[in-house]
């Protein structure tokens, strides 16, 4: 897809993610978990946020998420966030981690319930943006909706270098753990 054209679609989604009224029927996530683990030979690393922002269209089964890199905590030390901000993400240049998209299965919103989905759209990490299809479960309720996901990231395809020194520490795959609440305003 066009650069131009997805950047324009990402700051309209954004727009959308912090301001629009939800009034019609869209569900909206202010404060969803998500976890970040690197489980690499030498070291677990662990790292968490309550920041998950989204919201999710039923009727076009469209979505978009994004969680602000620096909301992340854990870790096993001060020094390693840091590093994981600075160097790693540079939270300086691309201060969040976003993915917008659609949902693949048909589901009927009016039915309480629990139904495994796949979501398949854009993901944004690092500066770099790549389609992925991630499965998830929603679980319907009462003018809320649950979405509960586990899938990994490759750093390699988002241009994540890891320097040769800790190579044995960070892995090259990352498990993401998200369980967030989405509710009708």
């Amino acid at each position: 897809m066009n650069k131009i054209i997805l950047t324009f679609l990402i700051s309209i989604c954004q727009f959308i993610v912090f301001g629009q009224d939800t009034s019609d029927g869209i569900f909206k996530a202010g404060n969803g978990n998500v976890v970040f683990t690197s489980d690499a030979p030498l070291e677990l690393i662990s790292a968490e946020s309550n920041g998950l922002k989204g919201i999710l269209d039923p009727e076009k089964r469209t979505f978009v998420f994004q969680l602000k890199v620096t909301s992340l905590k854990g870790f096993n030390s001060k020094l390693q966030q840091e590093h994981f901000y600075e160097n790693y993400l540079e939270t300086d240049k691309f201060p969040y981690i976003r993915f917008m998209g659609k949902l693949v299965e048909h589901i009927d919103f009016s039915q309480m319930g629990e139904f495994p989905v796949r979501a398949k759209g854009i993901f944004s990490i690092h500066g770099i943006e790549n389609e992925e299809i991630i499965k998830a479960t929603i679980v319907i309720g009462k003018d809320k909706l649950r979405i509960r996901s586990d899938f990994q990231i490759s750093l390699e395809d988002y241009n994540i270098k890891i320097p040769h020194v800790v190579f044995q520490k960070i892995a090259e795959e990352i498990n993401v753990s998200i369980d967030v609440s989405l509710f009708k305003e």
